[in-house]
């Protein structure tokens, strides 16, 4: 049988994830609770059982509504399968344009084999980051709504969450470390391990101000050598450098509509 969690279901959701996923012991309310809510959580089970579970996130892209698939965790694959059509048909029959995945490796083909693909691409490139004593920043001003409305202005094409759903995304990344970088002309996201910044999104209005970000985040880190980013396989910074990595998927209902300046980041779960 497939339908919706209710509130009770909750404590074997969590077995289920625990079983399937190496995440800290409160990830998983706070993935099915608070970034995908209980009325979007789905569920498979057989004689009283909880064989399997998807969320589906409310997001929207190019104007479109549609949802972000995460959270996939079942006892096997049959019923993985069973759950992940079933999902999809009624999320179509509510009217979704798209369904976007970023799923991990192992979980690939499987979303292939289910009408999903391959999407949302990558580059990443290393840069050495100068120091420059006149390159001024921001550090951690940047709030949730802000997030969502910097990531308009500079990534039309992005798929968007809404505030709350990008505050768990963000309590999430701040717990691991994360420090956003912002000034007038962009900002980035990054962690710090040894003398290297890792942007794991960075958005400006053109190279320099992306440089100048760097460039200011060294000074507050000060053992700092260069960074690696990551930007939007489409994305106009540092055009051309860089290799291209696989993230995410997509399945759409009609007709498939451009997707060459689209881009998807930051998304929880998976």
């Amino acid at each position: 049988m497939f339908r919706l969690m209710e509130p009770s279901d909750l404590a074997a959701m969590e077995e289920l994830w625990a079983a399937c996923r190496s995440d800290p012991a409160d990830y998983a309310a706070r993935a099915i609770q608070r970034f995908a809510g209980e009325e979007n959580a789905w569920l498979a089970e057989e004689n009283g059982r909880l064989q399997a579970m998807l969320l589906a996130v409310p997001a929207a892209l190019q104007g479109r509504q549609g949802y972000y698939l995460c959270g996939l965790c079942s006892r096997e694959d049959t019923a993985a399968a069973g759950l992940l059509e079933e999902a999809s048909a009624r999320l179509f029959g509510r009217g979704a344009a798209f369904l976007a995945a970023a799923p991990a490796a192992r979980q690939a083909a499987f979303y292939a084999a289910h009408g999903f693909g391959r999407a949302f691409g990558l580059r990443c490139l290393t840069r050495e980051v100068r120091r420059n004593l006149w390159s001024q920043a921001e550090f951690d001003a940047v709030t949730a709504k802000k997030l969502c409305e910097l990531r308009r202005q500079y990534c039309p094409g992005c798929v968007e969450l809404d505030a709350g759903r990008m505050a768990v995304v963000l309590g999430d990344l701040y717990a691991r470390g994360i420090t956003i970088v912002s000034s007038a002309h962009g900002y980035g996201l990054y962690f710090r391990q040894d003398d290297t910044l890792y942007f794991i999104e960075l958005m400006a209005e053109d190279d320099r101000a992306a440089e100048v970000l760097m460039e200011a985040a060294r000074q507050k880190e000060v053992v700092v050598e260069k960074a690696v980013i990551t930007v939007g396989e489409g994305q106009p910074l540092f055009y051309g450098e860089g290799t291209r990595q696989e993230y995410g998927m997509i399945r759409f209902e009609g007709a498939p509509f451009d997707l060459s300046e689209s881009y998807m980041r930051l998304m929880l779960a998976d």
